[in-house]
């Protein structure tokens, strides 16, 4: 199959998860905060199922830690902890981002128009072109988290849901390697259509995972 490098795929961009953290959680009022946790899974477990290489970062951990269905997605890895409000500033950072070798990063947080918008936004200034979750973030309020997308959008991010990125990286049933894994995603997190595939291989006596 041609190279197609105006979409996302498993190896040519990195994942960054920043500050998905309860007291963070707790405040945010653009989004269900369930929504926000399994979304946020879903999108962790999604880009685990591709290897993407993905970054945990968390502020003042001593105070709230990582949700915890977060870091099971990758239990052994220690996030990046931080005192100062844009994770970009980090040189640890920084750092990682440069080990992986992407231009392209995948970016979703808490809360959107702090913590997200700032690491963009200087991402963008450096060159990389960003990518940003908007249902996998939320913000102090829905005003807050519009704001912010807008601000994002307009210094060149480009927006997606957790669905679509799935989708994206899978992009086609034929990749037998990560579908069966990618069908069983969303049967789990994916909502309405998750169920839907669940009725699906129980009518048809079908193989969990079945596309």
């Amino acid at each position: 199959m041609a190279t197609d490098d105006t979409l996302l795929t498993g190896d040519n961009h990195a994942l960054l998860l920043i500050d998905h953290q309860y007291l963070q959680l707790l405040a945010v009022r653009s989004h269900p905060n369930d929504v926000v946790v399994n979304n946020t899974v879903m999108l962790a477990k999604g880009a685990k199922i591709f290897d993407v290489p993905t970054l945990f970062t968390t502020a003042f951990a001593e105070r709230q830690e990582l949700i915890q269905e977060v870091q099971a997605v990758h239990p052994d890895q220690k996030p990046i902890d931080r005192t100062g409000l844009n994770s970009w500033d980090d040189a640890r950072v920084r750092d990682w981002v440069k080990a992986t070798g992407k231009k392209k990063l995948v970016m979703a947080g808490l809360w959107t128009e702090v913590c997200l918008t700032m690491p963009v936004l200087s991402a963008l200034a450096e060159g990389h072109e960003v990518y940003i979750v908007t249902d996998a973030s939320g913000g102090g309020s829905n005003e807050g988290h519009e704001r912010a997308v807008q601000r994002m959008i307009q210094a060149g991010a480009r927006p997606l849901t957790v669905a679509s990125y799935v989708s994206e990286l899978q992009r086609d049933w034929g990749r037998e390697a990560t579908a069966g894994a990618v069908a069983s995603l969303f049967a789990e997190l994916g909502g309405g259509f998750g169920q839907g595939l669940r009725w699906e291989w129980q009518l048809l006596a079908l193989k969990e995972g079945t596309r």
